[in-house]
């Protein structure tokens, strides 16, 4: 995905787990971040304290929802996506994408993975990887038009 490009509809979930949302729901509304993870990813877990950090501290002005990208036939069981969403404290609405119908949509090619989505749903940020994690939280202040918190 390019920056200022519309989010993709939110279709094609093999499951949703902590409830569903559209792209309607999305839009309009507030920013919206979407980070994609999975169960195989080392990275991905170490950055989900501080994904549910924001999510919490932004709750009022942010949308949070997770995608599970499997990266192998190992991350295709539901029951084990859905312990580590429990042990992880993953209480946002999460996409399963165990088809990669989403991320395909997205083109995204890594986990951890991030995007920051305007009021409107146009792109405004990416970044892939385990760090970054200030960046991530002053491009998300910066779509919110506020300051450092």
């Amino acid at each position: 995905m390019k920056l200022r490009e519309e989010m993709p509809e939110l279709t094609g979930a093999t499951e949703w787990i902590n409830g569903e949302v559209t792209k309607e729901d999305l839009i309009g509304n507030k920013p919206t971040l979407i980070h994609f993870w999975s169960v195989s990813c080392y990275l991905c877990k170490e950055a989900m304290p501080e994904i549910n950090e924001l999510r919490d501290e932004y709750e009022d002005e942010l949308n949070v929802i997770a995608v599970h990208m499997p990266r192998s036939e190992d991350d295709l069981d539901i029951d084990v996506i859905k312990q580590m969403a429990i042990g992880h404290d993953i209480s946002q609405p999460t996409f399963v994408d165990s088809e990669h119908k989403l991320t395909d949509a997205f083109e995204n090619k890594y986990v951890p993975a991030y995007y920051v989505f305007d009021r409107e749903g146009k792109l405004r940020h990416f970044q892939a990887g385990g760090s970054g994690m200030e960046m991530l939280k002053k491009r998300i202040n910066r779509v919110l038009g506020t300051e450092e918190k």
